[in-house]
């Protein structure tokens, strides 16, 4: 479970929730018509914009906020090519066998394996190429579908109020009927922006964490892999690699400062 996740909706929902109920608004918010205008638009909207064919991981995608997939550190990944690379300049590439079940990625598990198999260098290369490319553009995908959630949500949440304020002014001899009218401008308003900027767009960033982090990793393994395959030896393997540790933790480096501002 990613508990910063968990916290920060915690944290989020809390404050909201005390500021709404010691000003005595919580109980306005409870609008159906609201609930209804901005959800149920929002829903519309990106069911327009996107095929079935990607909406129908969007559930997964938002399980994966929470229950993030274990991914081994990047510094185990490069330990374990180093350590392939040392097994194949010692006993060949078939004494690698053994070792595909025990590597840490499934990516390096097939990778790896395609070698033993005597796939082609440029062949390998161009597949594995593939598959990452394909991981991008899927992960992208997913992330791009809530970020126009998170875009189109306050967008019904003005609409929204528009409603309300022509209602209001269609009853504006009916002072019972204004309240309502109002309640409705005011509630969508609400709804659009929250829904926006608490649910969809954190949950579009940290999809593209997940998937930075991700596409990382595969990198490093096709590198590694390669290198591994055209024979060099365990220190420039080493070498090599160490680059994009350097590039992980400069990433890891920006997250921080930017959650510190």
């Amino acid at each position: 479970m990613d508990l910063m996740t968990v916290l920060g909706a915690m944290i989020g929902s809390g404050v909201i929730f005390s500021v709404l109920y010691m000003s005595g608004m919580l109980k306005f918010l409870l609008n159906p018509e609201a609930i209804i205008l901005i959800f149920g638009g929002t829903l519309g909207s990106v069911m327009i914009a996107y095929p079935w064919e990607a909406l129908k991981f969007s559930w997964s995608s938002m399980k994966i906020v929470v229950f993030p997939p274990k991914r081994p550190p990047i510094s185990v990944l490069i330990a374990s090519i180093v350590r392939m690379s040392e097994i194949a300049r010692r006993n060949g590439l078939e004494a690698l066998t053994a070792e595909i079940p025990r590597l840490p990625h499934p990516f390096l598990a097939d990778s790896a394996q395609m070698m033993l198999d005597g796939v082609d260098a440029d062949v390998l290369h161009e597949r594995m190429e593939h598959d990452i490319n394909t991981t991008r553009l899927r992960h992208q995908q997913q992330s791009n579908i809530f970020s126009a959630a998170g875009t189109f949500a306050p967008i019904f949440g003005l609409l929204g109020t528009l409603v309300g304020v022509v209602q209001v002014l269609r009853n504006i001899q009916n002072p019972q009927m204004m309240g309502s009218s109002m309640a409705i401008a005011m509630t969508a308003s609400f709804y659009g922006i929250f829904s926006a900027n608490f649910v969809f767009l954190p949950i579009a960033s940290k999809l593209n964490y997940y998937s930075d982090e991700d596409i990382l990793s595969r990198e490093i393994i096709a590198k590694g892999v390669l290198a591994v395959y055209n024979g060099d030896v365990p220190w420039l393997v080493s070498k090599k690699l160490e680059g994009y540790l350097s590039l992980a933790l400069r990433r890891k480096a920006r997250m921080a400062a930017a959650a510190k501002k």
